[in-house]
């Protein structure tokens, strides 16, 4: 009998097989029935395909399920370490800080002393010594205003005074003979009366002497009442005369104090009145020895604010400069319509570099009234419960504590209440941090120094 083997072939060689086999079972009958015998017995299946088949379906189940383990226990370890998961964070104290508050506000510098320098006397620009910038000391002449006519005025003035003078020499010498007068008639008189009364005068020529007695009186009464006149006259000309040599003197403006010229209005040649102060000045003068900076504190800072308070003076432009100040005065009543307190800061400024009108930034020393406890404003959270801390507890647990802001100082948080000095906050608290978790609390110059050592790893590779 043949075997069959399962080597590879054609259709055409599982035929030939076939009608081989037949022809050795019965060799009498290969003649008759060979040719069916080829159709009617189908070839046998292969092997080969449906064990490839089902090794891939196998191998293919079995890596699915080592991978569906496989992520079934990361799940698990994840599941694990998100339970007992600890975050690391940084912590830090919270202080109480009795030291004097920086506060910070914008300012202008204003010149100490500031004066318009108008005209008092009528008249032309004879002369002008000075310009726009020039640094002047009191007293200096500015410009020389040339006016005639007030001139003539004060000489008029001058010899009308003279004139008065003459009226009362003359008054008085008219008392003087008044007085003569009334002394002769007095003698006259008496000795009239005498002889009257002895019979050896009429009554009549007693009654002429008693009048001329009373005549010479009245005509010194009369000479002193000129005396007066006169001198009344010569005091209100005398008032005269002074008030128009002021005015000459005016032809001649002088600086009012030590200072600058900040603008010229005038030249040579040009006509100013006197007494115009509505108009235009002649100069502008300011003192910039020492500068005031007007600032305006908001009424959360006004309470501590008071003279002699220590204040820097900072300027935009001059980074590598600060300008020691004092506050010197301020309004102490608040403006109703914006609740600031008008301040003026005293600088001295002896090298001249700081100029009126600069905007500056004046920081203020305020004093505090009561020392208050102080966290970094990183350490602040806010959510529906209201604005929180995270505060360390027990070396390792969290509790979430709720606090009352008193200022916003920036950097750090001033609080009214909440806290109490020497406990530990956590610096930018997680997302997920939920009251009595436990933390693994790091100083702040730890996890500085931890970002500073990945930064040059980073950097080395």
């Amino acid at each position: 009998m043949t075997r069959f083997t399962d080597a590879p072939g054609s259709g055409a060689e599982a035929a030939a097989l076939a009608h081989q086999h037949a022809v050795e079972i019965d060799p009498l009958r290969q003649d008759e029935a060979g040719e069916a015998l080829v159709h009617a017995v189908p070839p046998p299946p292969r092997k080969r395909p449906f064990l490839v088949a089902f090794l891939a379906l196998g191998s293919a189940l079995g890596l699915g399920a080592w991978h569906h383990w496989e992520t079934f226990q990361a799940s698990l370890e994840t599941q694990a370490e998100a339970v007992n998961f600890v975050p690391e964070v940084r912590t830090g104290p919270a202080q109480v800080d009795d030291g004097p508050l920086t506060l910070t506000l914008p300012g202008q510098t204003e010149a100490f002393d500031h004066a318009d320098i108008f005209a008092r006397a009528t008249g032309y620009i004879a002369e002008r010594r000075v310009d726009i910038g020039s640094r002047v000391k009191k007293g200096d002449l500015l410009v020389r205003i040339a006016a005639p006519d007030l001139d003539q005025q004060a000489r008029q003035a001058e010899a009308q005074l003279g004139q008065f003078k003459a009226q009362l020499a003359v008054a008085q010498a008219d008392v003087e003979q008044a007085k003569a007068s009334v002394t002769l008639a007095n003698v006259t008189d008496a000795r009239t009366a005498t002889l009257a009364g002895q019979g050896w005068a009429s009554k009549q020529n007693a009654d002429q002497t008693r009048a001329g007695m009373l005549t010479a009186t009245a005509t010194l009464a009369a000479a002193q009442a000129k005396v007066k006149v006169a001198e009344a006259n010569i005091t209100a000309q005398q008032a005269t005369v002074d008030r128009l040599r002021t005015l000459t003197t005016f032809e001649n403006v002088v600086a009012p104090f030590d200072g600058i010229v900040v603008a010229r209005k005038v030249d040579v040649g040009d006509l100013v009145h006197g007494d115009a102060g509505s108009g235009t000045p002649l100069f502008t003068i300011d003192s910039t020895d020492v500068l005031r900076v007007a600032v305006q504190v908001p009424q959360s800072a006004a309470v501590g604010i008071r003279d002699g308070v220590k204040a820097r003076v900072q300027v935009a432009q001059m980074p590598d400069r600060t300008f020691a100040g004092t506050v010197s005065r301020s309004s102490v009543a608040l403006r109703s319509s914006v609740r600031t307190l008008d301040t003026e800061v005293d600088v001295a400024n002896p090298d001249a570099a700081l100029r009126p009108g600069l905007y500056v930034a004046v920081t203020f020393e305020v004093p505090r009234a009561h020392p208050r406890v102080t966290v970094p404003s990183e350490a602040l959270i806010f959510d529906a419960d209201g604005t929180r801390v995270a505060v360390v507890d027990a070396g390792d647990t969290v509790r979430l504590r709720p606090i009352t802001i008193a200022r916003d100082l920036g950097t750090r948080l001033e609080l009214r209440s909440g806290l109490s000095s020497g406990e530990t906050v956590v610096l930018n608290p997680p997302a997920g941090l939920q009251d009595g978790s436990r933390v693994v609390a790091k100083g702040p110059d730890t996890a500085r120094t931890s970002a500073a050592q990945l930064s040059e790893q980073a950097s080395a590779e």
